[in-house]
């Protein structure tokens, strides 16, 4: 009976499970498309190579002459334009200069003016002054004057 069940089992194995033969199937399939995708891969790599090589044979002198030529072009307008901007930073300092140093002389205007102002105010307390001066040397004078005639009279 034991074999009877041991059969049972090899053939039930055998029907249901299909795994041994799936692998090996698996493994045949993957073995035959790595080689035919490795062959197909290095016709394409090897395609790649010449069409690169050339191409840096024929392209990559005239682009190098023309890169060259685009460059000087590229340089000649840098130059243009950094001299376009020296002119230009140029006439605006002039004109900062220009405001600056009309507002330079608009402070000395009134600075001017401040001055004057302040020389007429000088002028007048020193005439006050004097006046009060004159005023009082001639009421000195006066006195003596006044006493001076007294004794002159005596």
């Amino acid at each position: 009976m034991d074999k009877i069940i041991k059969d049972v089992g090899d053939i039930q194995s055998r029907l249901f499970d299909h795994r041994p033969v799936i692998n090996a199937e698996v493994r045949y399939f993957v073995r035959e498309f790595e080689e035919k995708r490795g062959n197909r891969e290095s016709r394409v790599l090897e395609n790649l190579n010449k069409v690169v090589l050339e191409s840096n044979k024929h392209m990559l002198p005239m682009n190098l002459d023309d890169v060259n030529q685009q460059l000087s072009d590229v340089l000649k307008r840098l130059g243009a334009a950094n001299h376009m901007a020296e002119r230009i930073q140029q006439r605006e300092l002039e004109a900062q200069q220009g405001i600056q140093l009309q507002t330079n002389m608009e402070k000395l205007k009134e600075d001017w003016n401040e001055f004057l102002k302040e020389q007429q105010q000088l002028k007048e307390d020193i005439n006050e002054e004097h006046t009060r001066a004159i005023a009082q040397l001639s009421i000195k004078y006066s006195e003596k004057k006044k006493e001076l005639a007294k004794f002159s009279d005596i």
